[in-house]
């Protein structure tokens, strides 16, 4: 009995061998090499390429730095300020006015003047710092929601030696309220989104290391 169980094992073992080989197939040599994801590929045939000759051209820098609108009023002294410093971008420009925008109207409304200090002249920070004085001296608090800026444009740009002067208009949306020591409005409302236009001029000396524009005048457009 021992032997006839070897046996029957013996022909079940064959079988299965032989059916794997229908199924899978048997190797002649001239099997193609498993694909290979990371291999290069030429331009003309799509075959993969292994030598470590092959050139590699590197892609175009895609980030273009002449993004001036020809259209722009502005478009002049824009590329005056681009020759002084070729690093400029208009795109960079009007990001980093939104950011010190919000600090900017968020830290006087706060009466921060720390933050305010290294973003302003002297000259527009004395008048903000006069201002955060005088709402101090009343006992009045100043209550100042960003919701957003609706638009950010660049109205006029030069060159005066050295340092450039960029001018935009900053239509932003806002929501303020001033209240007294009893913490009663006396001036805005609380509930209400107000549509605000703001003039400001930036300065910036294109010799200096420091990247960061100063606000040097503001004004309320006519």
């Amino acid at each position: 009995m021992a032997y006839l169980d070897i046996l029957l094992l013996a022909l079940v073992a064959a079988f299965l061998v032989f059916r794997l080989r229908s199924v899978l197939g048997k190797r002649t040599g001239h099997e193609r090499p498993p694909h290979d994801p990371y291999s290069r590929r030429d331009n003309a045939g799509g075959e993969s390429r292994d030598s470590d000759d092959d050139t590699i051209v590197a892609l175009p820098d895609r980030t273009s730095k002449n993004d001036i609108p020809e259209d722009s009023p502005a478009a002049g002294g824009l590329r005056d300020v681009r020759s002084a410093d070729d690093s400029f971008t208009v795109s960079e420009f009007l990001e980093g006015t939104r950011m010190a925008f919000e600090m900017i109207v968020t830290s006087f409304a706060n009466g921060d003047r720390d933050t305010l200090r290294p973003l302003l002249s002297d000259e527009v920070y004395e008048n903000f710092s006069g201002a955060i004085t005088e709402r101090e001296g009343r006992d009045e608090t100043m209550e100042m929601t960003l919701v957003g800026i609706r638009e950010a444009e660049i109205l006029e740009a030069n060159m005066d030696g050295r340092v450039a002067f960029l001018t935009a208009k900053i239509v932003s949306e806002q929501i303020e309220v001033v209240r007294d020591a009893s913490g009663e409005p006396i001036a805005g409302d609380p509930t209400k989104v107000t549509t605000v236009t703001d003039i400001w001029t930036f300065a910036r000396n294109t010799r200096s290391r420091n990247p960061n524009w100063t606000l040097v005048a503001t004004e309320a457009p006519n």
